[in-house]
C-alpha cells in the first residue's frame, strides 16, 4: 500500500502504517478523552488524565487491530501462503497475501482466525475490566472500552459482504459447494456489494438524524470502500482465473532488442527506443546476456544523465534475476512475482535466455483475456 512507513517486523512479517492511521489515531483520541470517558465518569477525572488513558487506549486499540491482522498472517503462512505485509490505516488494517488460497478449508481458517483472535482480546478485557474495577477506575475504564470495541472489530469482521472475514468465510462454503472459485467470488461480491448498498442507504438515513449524523458518515464510508474492494477482489479472482491454460512461453516477449553494454542510455533511447514497442532490452556481450533493462528503468533515470550512463550500469545483472522456464504455469509466474514483487524474469531453456515476462505485461494480457471472456 502506498503512502507507507515500515516500523518493523513481526514473525518475519513487515509492519506498515499508513499515513491516513494518524488521523483516525488523532480522531479516536480525541472522542475518547474529550467526550466518551468525561461522560462515563461523570468528570471525576482531571484533564491530563482523560488525555494520557485516550492516548493509550487508541494505542491498545491498533494493537489489538494488528492483532487481528497478525492471526490471519500466521494461519495464512502455516498453510504455505506468504504474506507479503501488514498495514494500519483509516479503516483498520489489512493483511496482503501474495496470492489467494488455493483450497476453500485453507480460506475458511485464514478468515475466522482475526475475528476469533478479536473475541478472546475481548474476552480478555472484559476479564481485566472486572479484576480492576475495584481498585483502579483508569484500568477499568480502559479495559472495558477495549472489551467492548474488540467485540464490534470482531461482529464487524463477521458480516457476509466480501472481502471482510465474514464474506470470505461465505466464499469458502459457496467454494466448497460449488467447487468453482470463480463462482464462488463472484456470488460473495454480489453478496458484498449488497451490504455496501445497505450501508450506503443507512449512512445517507443517518444524515437526517443530527444526533446521528456523525454515525452516517461513516457508515457512507465504509459503504464506498467495501463496495469498492469488492468489485476489485473479484477482478484479481478473475485475471487469475483466465490464466489458468497459460505458460510462461505463451505469455513472454521473445523479440526483446539486443543492446551492447557500453552503449549509454541517450544512444539507446535515440537509437532504438523510437523504433520499437519493445519495453526490455536484452543487455549481450557477444552471446552471452549480462542483464536486462526495462523502460520503467530508463525513465527513473534523469534526463541530464542518459549520455552519463550505460546500459551495463542502468540494468539489473541477469545473476539478480529471476528465471523460469518455458512450460512453468502462467498463474505461478505471477504468484512467484508477487511474492518476490518482482517487475520482471527471464525465461530460460537449457541455460539460454529465450524471452521475458514483465509484470505489468502479464497482467496487461490477463486483463485483455479477462475483457474477452465478459464480451463472449
Amino acid at each position: 500500500m502506498s503512502g507507507s512507513i515500515q516500523l518493523g517486523r513481526l514473525f518475519g512479517i513487515p509492519f506498515k502504517l499508513h499515513f491516513s492511521w494518524f488521523l483516525v489515531f488523532i480522531f479516536v483520541t480525541v472522542i475518547l478523552s474529550y467526550a466518551y470517558f468525561p461522560e462515563l465518569t461523570l468528570n471525576s477525572w482531571s484533564t491530563a488524565a482523560y488525555w494520557i488513558v485516550g492516548v493509550l487506549t487508541s494505542l491498545t486499540f491498533f494493537a489489538s487491530v494488528l492483532l487481528h491482522e497478525l492471526s490471519h498472517s500466521v494461519v495464512a503462512i502455516r498453510s504455505g501462503l506468504p504474506v507479503k505485509s501488514i498495514t494500519l490505516f483509516f479503516f483498520g488494517g489489512v493483511a496482503l497475501m501474495a496470492r489467494e488460497a488455493t483450497k476453500p478449508a485453507t480460506e475458511l481458517r485464514m478468515a475466522i482466525a482475526g475475528p476469533f483472535a478479536s473475541i478472546v482480546l475481548a474476552g480478555l478485557f472484559y476479564l481485566g475490566f472486572r479484576v480492576s474495577i475495584g481498585f483502579s477506575e483508569y484500568v477499568a475504564v480502559w479495559c472495558w472500552w477495549l472489551a467492548w470495541i474488540n467485540g464490534v472489530l470482531a461482529v464487524f469482521n463477521m458480516i457476509p459482504g466480501f472481502p471482510l472475514d465474514g464474506g470470505r468465510v461465505f466464499r469458502s462454503i459457496v467454494w466448497m459447494v460449488t467447487k468453482n472459485y470463480v463462482r464462488a467470488t463472484r456470488i460473495a461480491t454480489m453478496g458484498g456489494r449488497l451490504v455496501a448498498y445497505l450501508f450506503i442507504v443507512g449512512g445517507i438515513a443517518l444524515l437526517f438524524l443530527p444526533d446521528w449524523r456523525l454515525n452516517g458518515l461513516w457508515l457512507l464510508l465504509l459503504g464506498f470502500l467495501l463496495a469498492g474492494a469488492a468489485t476489485a477482489s473479484y477482478r484479481q479472482a478473475l485475471l487469475f482465473d483466465v490464466l489458468n491454460g497459460f505458460t510462461a512461453q505463451d505469455v513472454m516477449t521473445g523479440d526483446s532488442p539486443l543492446v551492447p553494454p557500453h552503449l549509454t542510455v541517450g544512444e539507446l533511447v535515440h537509437s532504438s527506443l523510437l523504433s520499437t514497442s519493445s519495453q526490455s532490452f536484452l543487455v549481450v556481450e557477444g552471446d552471452r546476456v549480462k542483464g536486462l533493462l526495462t523502460l520503467p528503468q530508463i525513465k527513473r533515470i534523469p534526463r541530464r544523465d542518459w549520455d552519463a550512463t550505460t546500459v551495463a550500469r542502468a540494468m539489473t545483472p541477469v545473476e539478480q534475476l529471476e528465471a523460469v522456464r518455458p512450460g512453468d504455469e502462467a498463474l505461478r509466474v505471477l504468484s512467484r512475482m508477487s511474492e518476490g514483487d518482482l517487475s520482471a524474469v527471464t525465461v530460460v531453456r537449457d541455460g539460454r535466455v529465450v524471452g521475458v515476462i514483465l509484470r505489468d505485461n502479464l497482467m496487461r494480457f490477463a486483463e485483455n483475456l479477462r475483457r474477452l471472456k465478459l464480451k463472449r
